[in-house]
This record gives structure tokens, sequence and C-alpha cells, in this order.
């Protein structure tokens, strides 16, 4: 029962915290935090087992829309958060598509195993790069989770995976950029 108030207590003091920042202070944590989990992100593409690689990349992406929702102060469902961020990737049929065949390549042995690393983790990133960034905007305009449409970020999405592409190969990414050529 004390965590239970602990719990809320840490929630009262984000949801204060959050209503006192100013536009600008907001946009850049999220921005920050976005940034952040497209890194966990990848890292979590380099669990060498199939399907774990991609449960834990959802939980981070998860993870993500939640605090973001803290930081616009959003009420957060998670059933809600599943359901959105699974139709925003499903709108980007390719990336998605790629994210489950590296994590696949990883069942066969040695050569799928290091396919599936390069590649896994550069998939991962930017997919909730993409998907934090979506959520930010929408956030920050004023929407919630009840009324983001999906479908209406679809160049958004792509825009910002392209962005984050570039920016992974040009940072010394070059691994992934060969290894997805």
């Amino acid at each position: 029962m004390a965590t239970k108030s602990t719990a809320s207590a840490s929630s009262e003091k984000s949801e204060a915290t959050a209503a006192e920042m100013t536009a600008e202070e907001r946009d850049a944590l999220a921005s920050r935090l976005v940034d952040r989990f497209a890194i966990w992100s990848g890292v979590a593409g380099l669990i060498p087992l199939p399907i774990v690689d991609i449960a834990a990349v959802g939980g981070l992406q998860i993870q993500m829309l939640r605090r973001l929702s803290q930081i616009y102060g959003v009420p957060f469902s998670e059933n809600r958060g599943k359901a959105l961020i699974a139709s925003l990737a499903g709108c980007l049929i390719p990336t998605t598509s790629g994210i489950g065949a590296s994590s696949m390549f990883k069942f066969v042995p040695v050569v799928g195993a290091l396919a599936g690393g390069f590649v896994m983790p550069a998939l991962s990133a930017g997919a909730t790069y993409a998907i934090g960034k979506a959520f930010v905007q929408h956030f920050a305009s004023g929407g919630t989770l009840l009324d983001f449409n999906p479908p209406d970020y679809r160049e958004f999405v792509r825009a910002h995976k392209e962005m984050w592409d570039s920016r992974s190969t040009t940072s010394g990414g070059s691994g992934a950029a060969a290894a997805s050529s």
C-alpha cells in the first residue's frame, strides 16, 4: 500500500513538473527522451534471440509513449498505446517487415546471426525514433491518444526514419548500411 502512495506521489510530481514547463522546454525534453529510447531500441535489436528482440523493442516503444504522455500531460492507456504503435508501424510495411525479417535471420546459425545483428539495431532505432517524433508532434499540437490517427503521420514517420537512417550512416553506422546493401 505504501508503494501505491509513492507511485501516485511521483505521478503527481511529474504532472506538476510538466505543467510548469514552457512549450520549448517540454519539446526539448521530449526530443532527448526520443533520442535515448531510439538508442536503447538499437541496443535491444542486438539481443541474439529472435522474437525476444522484437518484444524488447515493442516494450521500449510503449515505455517511451508512456513517458511522452507524462511530459505532455496526456492520459495514458497501455492498451491504447500498444494499438497505436502497432497501427503506426503497420503504416510502414517495409520497415516493420524488415524488422521481422532481420529478427528471423537470427535463426540461421552464424551468418544469419551476424546479418541480423547488423540490420536489426538500425531498423529498431530508426522505427522508434520516427514513432517517437510522430507522437511528440501530435502531443505538442494538443492531441491525445484518443484522437491520434496513424495514417495522418505516414509521411512524417517516413521522413524522420530516413533522417535517422542518414544520421546513422554518417555517424559511423556504416556497418548497418553495408549489411543492408
